[in-house]
């Protein structure tokens, strides 16, 4: 990795010793080679896979990182243990550990508290030299099928190296590590070929979904026909039931609501309250026996109190919004599948649009949807405000990032009358997986003095909003 910082003359003596340390270590050489995929390496040497992952996560036990032999890589430079092959308190070269002098007997002052690594730590280095030369030295120029595929997968090594399954990083996007991952896909993305690579069966089988490839498919999709078309569907499909399979779960596992007693409990084994059995049985406890004889099982309440409720959720569908638009209507089709719960589903930019007959089905909503264009916020309030039957049975989500320039009181207005009248209104700037979103600062603050603050955050605290009140 350091020759590529050298003047070019300088790279062949530097490559070469790089090849050395490797092969010192028992490394492939095939891991100084950025075109070289970890896939490849790991194929090639499959008990490298094990050292890949959790490579760059954090030790468990603190202590650990006080140990230069260790593969967290940091250096205990002051009095910590010696280098591997130096229990004798000397150094490799022959020079002591208290006297900082060769075997010479000059001076070696600038030796004096250095740090020596051990055959661990290089190892580890080279390791993640790899990974950072395949993730973060993209290039330039065209990128082929197989160049998106290999680096999404050399990705999901490096974030597999950081602890996190694959793809989990790039999900979250934000500011941090993992909004540079996406703008780096985003990048590569942009730079293929894609209508061509769509309209080969081959080539497109080699592409995996993400957000970035998304967000282009639907920006490019009126453009697309036949094969190339097939191929974007088949694409945008995997990638909504991924999706769909995450927030599903998220849905499923928060429990709100409160229990309703006058529903008499399952008799099952997992509702079994164990310590109220004990209790009320303890009469029949025999001292002879020595048992508990038990002649009543008591059982837990679980079934909670649900009314027919009615879900708005309004979507601003301009080309900031890609990441909310994906992910709020795979959760209101989620949503839809509770019981007595009626979903209605409207997109907009400066034209509204009715989506609530494909609420059921993700992906043809997102077929369904233009991506980029203007705001105009009164149009989708005037068509959701019909759809508000019984205001105190009704949550209305407003998911924006609210910049409407010269409507924004009009839109402010029509929040608030519906806020009054009884609704639930709930606005958010995003549901993305990292929940970063811009929000108009004038509209933050209304809303705030409203009492209904912009919902900002992970997008399981909208799972846990919506949840909360229609179940």
């Amino acid at each position: 990795m350091l020759g590529r910082l050298f003047d070019p003359d300088e790279q062949p003596t530097l490559e070469s010793a790089s090849v050395a340390v490797v092969d010192d270590l028992g490394l492939p050489a095939a891991l100084l080679d950025p075109t070289v995929s970890v896939d490849t390496v790991v194929q090639r040497f499959p008990v490298l896979a094990d050292e890949l992952r959790g490579l760059l996560a954090a030790p468990a036990d603190p202590t650990t990182a006080a140990d230069p032999d260790s593969t967290s890589g940091v250096p205990d430079t002051a009095g910590g243990p010696a280098a591997p092959g130096d229990e004798d308190g000397t150094s490799g070269d022959g020079a002591t550990a208290s006297g900082g002098a060769d075997t010479a007997g000059g001076p070696a002052s600038g030796d004096l508290g250095r740090h020596r690594p051990g055959e661990a730590e290089v190892r580890r280095a080279a390791l993640v030299s790899k990974l950072l030369l395949n993730v973060f030295g993209t290039g330039s120029g065209p990128v082929s099928a197989g160049q998106l595929a290999r680096w999404q997968s050399d990705a999901g090594w490096f974030e597999q190296a950081l602890g996190c399954p694959p793809g989990e990083l790039r999900r979250q996007g934000g500011t941090g590590l993992g909004g540079t991952l996406g703008n780096l896909e985003a990048d590569l993305v942009r730079r293929m070929h894609l209508r061509e690579v769509l309209a080969d069966p081959k080539l497109a089988s080699q592409l995996t979904p993400s957000m970035s490839l998304i967000e282009q498919l639907l920006r490019d999709k009126a453009n697309l026909s036949g094969v190339a078309l097939a191929n974007a569907k088949s694409l945008i499909r995997r990638y909504v039931d991924e999706v769909a399979e995450v927030l599903r779960t998220q849905v499923e596992q928060t429990t709100v609501g409160a229990i309703d007693r006058s529903v008499p409990p399952k008799r099952v084994y997992r509702n079994l309250d164990l310590d109220r059995t004990i209790w009320q049985n303890l009469t029949n406890w025999s001292p002879e026996d020595e048992r508990l004889y038990v002649d009543r099982l008591y059982y837990r309440q679980t079934a909670r109190k649900t009314t027919p409720s009615r879900l708005i959720v309004v979507v601003d569908q301009s080309g900031s919004m890609v990441d909310s638009m994906v992910n709020c209507t795979i959760l209101a089709s989620i949503f839809a599948g509770l019981p007595k719960v009626d979903v209605h589903l409207i997109a907009y930019d400066t034209r509204a649009l009715d989506l609530t007959p494909w609420v059921h089905d993700p992906f043809e909503v997102l077929l369904r949807t233009k991506l980029g264009g203007g705001n105009d916020g009164p149009v989708a309030m005037a068509m959701a405000r019909p759809k508000i039957v019984e205001p105190r049975n009704t949550v209305l989500v407003w998911i924006s990032d609210f910049y409407e320039f010269n409507r924004s009181q009009p839109l402010f207005d029509g929040i608030e009358a519906v806020h009054r009248s009884g609704v639930r209104f709930i606005p958010v700037g995003s549901v993305s997986s990292s929940g970063q979103q811009s929000v108009n600062p004038w509209f933050r603050q209304r809303l705030k003095d409203l009492g209904t603050p912009v919902l900002s955050g992970h997008i399981r605290k909208l799972v846990f909003e919506l949840k909360s009140f229609l179940t």
